[in-house]
């Protein structure tokens, strides 16, 4: 009998040892979880103060060496109405990689109010081909010249 009480006792306190040890792992969890939630309760957070500079529409509009700055597009008549209209739905950028002419930019156009939901565009369709046209044309060259005069080496092996 007594060995038998000495392995309850022994149970017991094991028994213990994971109820303590579960305990505190539960509250550091618990502890954890708030810290993530709120990390303003984090004792590694500095007191400096966080400047946020609001930007107003003004500089949002800002044109610089005749880019508009937000979009990278060129400054020029209908640059605005491209913008508006534009880059509502998608970057600056896919307008501009895109150079094509005064019939496929119409095609586009069509194209996007069909499956893409563009709205009619009105008189504005014209003001945007024509920006496009003008400041994004199609380029006569689309590959690289022919590598000439050049010396080729054979390769050791």
């Amino acid at each position: 009998m007594d060995n038998h009480q000495e392995f309850k006792e022994l149970t017991q306190k094991i028994h213990k040892g994971f109820v303590v040890a579960f305990m505190f792992i539960g509250m550091a969890s618990l502890i954890l979880v708030y810290v993530m939630i709120d990390p303003t309760f984090s004792a590694f957070q500095t007191n400096e103060s966080k400047a946020y500079v609001a930007v107003t529409e003004e500089e949002d509009d800002r044109i610089e060496n005749g880019i508009h700055v937000r979009t990278g597009l060129v400054d020029a008549e209908g640059l605005m109405t491209v913008v508006n209209n534009c880059t509502n739905c998608h970057s600056a950028k896919l307008v501009t990689q895109n150079r094509m002419n005064a019939e496929r930019w119409a095609a586009t156009i069509d194209w996007m109010q069909e499956t893409q939901n563009l709205w009619d565009l009105g008189d504005n369709e014209a003001i945007i081909i024509n920006y496009l046209v003008t400041n994004y044309p199609v380029l006569k060259k689309s590959r690289r010249q022919a590598l000439t005069n050049i010396e080729w080496y054979e390769l050791e092996e």
